[in-house]
């Protein structure tokens, strides 16, 4: 595949230089270290934590903590999601004391037990008290913040431009849209040139976010959201390497193809030994399973052989018999690949 446009420039946020435009959504049990970790490695031009609760970040709970680590991650990226304005200067002030070099604010997450505590997309039903939580981080940290929308609650509220534009005058240095509305939740398809909208309404970079889910999709979402860059989200699900690819895609106006299935098999087994290194073995065994029925998704040869293999994967409690399990499957692969 060969494009005609080329993009190779850097992304400036605030004062923090991304290296490309094309990010990997926050994404709630998903995002964690060591999926960040693996993603940034491969190529993402930017890596964000889950979302987390800024009272609970504030509490100093350990689960919480474990998600607002950064490691070695630059730029290191935490979003934060909450409906009082003093947990979230204080859960900024814990953020950006933990390294953060960058505070996300969710506005964007449609789950109904987040919109049930007025948080996420919720926001977007009251912009003046949005842009309040929005005032109280720019003002307790020193690092630039960065806000994550919807194009607006329902179709009948599609106010993303307006909150963009206020957001921009309260000091956000960049906004990312998700196109689609909170009550669309993830169905439908997103609108790409409503972004252009938001994009329009503002001077700092846009993001469009939604449905981008395949090679071919980046370029040309960009094309038609008229945006900055692209944040991919369950498109990298299995499939960490899709910010790097479409990034090199990009710059080089050619696809460097997907990783063979021994990378593959490799980077699979890399991702599951980090979780288990960093949950410890009994939890990572039970949080690495999504991620091994998302790689075996991707790379088995035959659908009938999905099933199977990730029920294999996924009911196995003994670390070992499952690191045996994952690459048992990938040889087959290479085997019927052969």
């Amino acid at each position: 595949m060969t494009l005609a446009f080329r993009t190779s420039t850097p992304l400036d946020v605030g004062s923090v230089t991304l290296p490309n435009r094309v990010l990997l959504a926050p994404m709630s049990g998903i995002t964690d270290l060591p999926f960040r970790r693996l993603a940034q490695r491969l190529g993402a031009g930017l890596v964000v934590t889950e979302m987390i609760a800024s009272e609970q970040l504030v509490q100093q709970r350990p689960d919480i903590l474990r998600r607002a680590k950064g490691g070695e991650l630059s730029p290191f990226v935490v979003q934060l999601a909450g409906r009082q304005a003093k947990w979230m200067a204080e859960g900024a002030r814990i953020a950006a004391n933990l390294g953060a070099d960058i505070i996300d604010i969710n506005m964007g997450c449609p789950a109904k037990q987040v919109t049930r505590g007025l948080s996420g997309s919720a926001l977007m039903r009251d912009i003046d008290h949005a842009l309040e939580l929005i005032e109280a981080v720019v003002g307790a940290v020193p690092v630039p913040v960065t806000l994550k929308m919807r194009m607006g609650w329902d179709h009948d509220s599609l106010n993303a431009p307006e909150l963009a534009r206020r957001a921009e005058e309260a000091g956000v240095q960049m906004v990312t849209v998700h196109g689609r509305t909170r009550c669309q939740f993830f169905k439908g398809r997103a609108d790409w040139t409503f972004i252009a909208r938001v994009k329009a309404a503002v001077s700092i970079p846009v993001i469009a976010n939604g449905d981008a889910k395949s090679i071919e999709d980046v370029p040309r979402m960009l094309a038609a959201s008229g945006a900055d860059g692209v944040m991919i989200g369950r498109g990298a699900c299995g499939r960490p390497w899709l910010p790097g690819r479409a990034a090199m895609l990009l710059e080089s106006g050619r696809d460097p193809g997907l990783p063979s299935l021994a990378e593959q098999k490799a980077l699979a087994l890399e991702h599951y030994e980090d979780t288990l290194s960093h949950y410890g073995r009994e939890l990572g065994v039970r949080t690495a399973r999504k991620h091994l029925g998302w790689y075996v998704e991707t790379a088995a040869r035959s659908p009938h052989d999905v099933k199977p293999w990730r029920q294999r994967l996924c009911r196995e409690g003994d670390p070992e018999r499952v690191k045996d399990g994952l690459a048992a499957f990938f040889d087959r692969q290479l085997e019927a690949a052969a």
